[in-house]
């Protein structure tokens, strides 16, 4: 009979889901010699209602992710009061690039020039700047969104002649594996595409964010240069 993962035993409070995630944050930085300010802890919320995200922000939690343009939304006018950043981490189809400009301050799941033109055509004026991330598929996994390392370059410089965007780094979802070590290549290469897309120097370009790691691998993701971590079920047990 296999053991219980006991990180998936959830407390009972977010705000104590919350101290648990942060404290794996900080013993993964502590092992590397990294500081815990250098990693954000983004909450992802899809299928989580408001109200369980507003404890999530009286944690202490200011970004948040969501999956899906329509449920963003939905959910946004009972959350006006608050002051957080909200990211968009799952794939954005072109025909919605207007919504998610209106909605999101980051979106993480930029994979192609097309939908970079339809983000930057979308801009209400050339002073609107949206921070976007590049997703690449390290896995080349047919199922899943992301561009092709070999792409990663071209399209860097290309979004950095598109003034309404600010491209700050890559973002990655690996090939899911129950032993955390085993994706640890992934989280490792994703950090020297973003070394490489440095030396080049490009125009408007910076690769100041690594967002990789989620609720089961976060502490390899943050050993191997992690800034961004997208945890759900550690902060809001399992959903739909």
């Amino acid at each position: 009979m296999q053991t219980p993962d006991t990180r998936f035993q959830m407390p009972e409070s977010i705000r104590e889901n919350i101290a648990r995630v942060q404290e794996r944050i900080a013993t993964a930085c502590r092992r590397v010699g990294r500081s815990p300010q250098e990693v954000r802890l983004l909450a992802a919320c899809k299928n989580v209602p408001p109200e369980r995200i507003r404890e999530a922000f009286e944690a202490g939690v200011r970004d948040f992710g969501e999956n899906r343009v329509q449920e963003a939304g939905a959910k946004r006018p009972a959350l006006a009061d608050l002051t957080v950043a909200w990211h968009l981490i799952g794939h954005l189809q072109s025909n919605k690039a207007k919504a998610a400009r209106d909605l999101f301050h980051w979106v993480q799941s930029l994979d192609s020039f097309h939908l970079a033109e339809k983000l930057h055509r979308s801009a209400t004026c050339s002073g609107d700047r949206l921070t976007v991330l590049l997703e690449v598929n390290l896995g080349g996994e047919p199922a899943k969104s992301g561009s092709r390392e070999s792409e990663v370059l071209d399209l860097a410089r290309r979004i950095g002649e598109l003034e309404t965007l600010e491209l700050r780094g890559l973002m990655l979802v690996p090939p899911y594996c129950e032993n955390p070590e085993e994706v640890r290549p992934y989280f490792s290469r994703l950090r020297e595409l973003a070394n490489v897309v440095n030396s080049a120097s490009l125009a408007n370009v910076r690769m100041d964010e690594l967002s990789m790691g989620m609720s089961h691998d976060l502490e390899t993701a943050v050993e191997e240069g992690a800034t961004i971590v997208r945890v759900g079920t550690a902060i809001f047990g399992p959903r739909p």
